[in-house]
């Protein structure tokens, strides 16, 4: 690259992205966190050489995924890529567990509904709350009382979906009317082995409900009609620092 040359923003983005959660205490500094959501509402689909598919027969087939991935970057702190979704594709309510995140639709429109986590259920707590009742002492570990944080569409006119790992940290995302692409920035990444494996959820529903943001979500494996397979990124190359920083700011 020229010396005077202007480095891409996808790459401004992950040294934002480096600056924000490389901390030695792994927390995100919450001014280097606006700044990286500034960043990443400039983002469009032509910054990353993508568009959307022109054909409109882009419905999934039995032989191609429903979603694609498109990864870009990943370090100990955060991972970047792009999911696609084709026409009718959604990727199920999952989780992101003690991570940060940052959404921004590139094209297409999407509906997102997204659940905080609170706690487990007590002793006896869900008799006779679902219809269809849950067999007795099944599932109880597998619970968790929740509440409906917000659902809403979204495009590439739209600023991006911020999640914490109090807030927001459940969501399930599906293509509206069309195909669709987002920009997903994680920290720390996706880690099994660190306590940071995805989980999938599915929305119990209550017998009688006394309050309508209250939602009891039981984990799932991952569905049979969901899959994601993987694709290459056209975009500009990036380059990121690896490791956590130690410098005092």
């Amino acid at each position: 690259m020229p010396r005077d040359a202007k480095p891409p923003l996808i790459q401004k983005i992950a040294d934002q992205a480096h600056t924000t959660f490389a901390s030695a205490d792994g927390k995100a500094r919450p001014d280097a966190q606006a700044e990286l959501v500034r960043l990443a509402g400039e983002i469009r689909a032509s910054d990353l050489r993508i568009a959307a598919p022109k054909t409109k027969s882009s419905k999934p087939s039995r032989h191609s995924p429903p979603v694609t991935y498109m990864h870009i970057c990943q370090t100990d702190a955060f991972s970047m890529g792009v999911f696609l979704l084709r026409r009718g594709a959604s990727i199920p309510l999952h989780d992101h567990p003690g991570m940060d995140g940052i959404l921004k639709v590139l094209y297409g429109k999407v509906n997102i509904r997204s659940f905080d986590k609170l706690d487990r259920p007590a002793d006896g707590e869900c008799d006779g709350l679902f219809d269809p009742p849950l067999a007795p002492g099944a599932h109880k570990d597998a619970l968790w009382r929740s509440t409906l944080r917000s659902t809403g569409e979204f495009s590439e006119e739209s600023g991006p979906c911020v999640l914490t790992p109090l807030q927001d940290n459940l969501h399930q995302i599906r293509a509206v009317g069309g195909p669709a692409a987002f920009l997903d920035i994680l920290a720390p990444p996706y880690d099994p082995g660190d306590g940071r494996d995805c989980h999938y959820f599915r929305v119990l529903e209550a017998a009688a409900r006394s309050d309508e943001a209250q939602a009891w979500l039981l984990e799932v494996p991952q569905p049979e009609s969901f899959s994601c397979g993987a694709e290459p990124y056209p975009g500009p190359e990036v380059s990121v620092r690896r490791g956590r920083g130690t410098d005092s700011r």
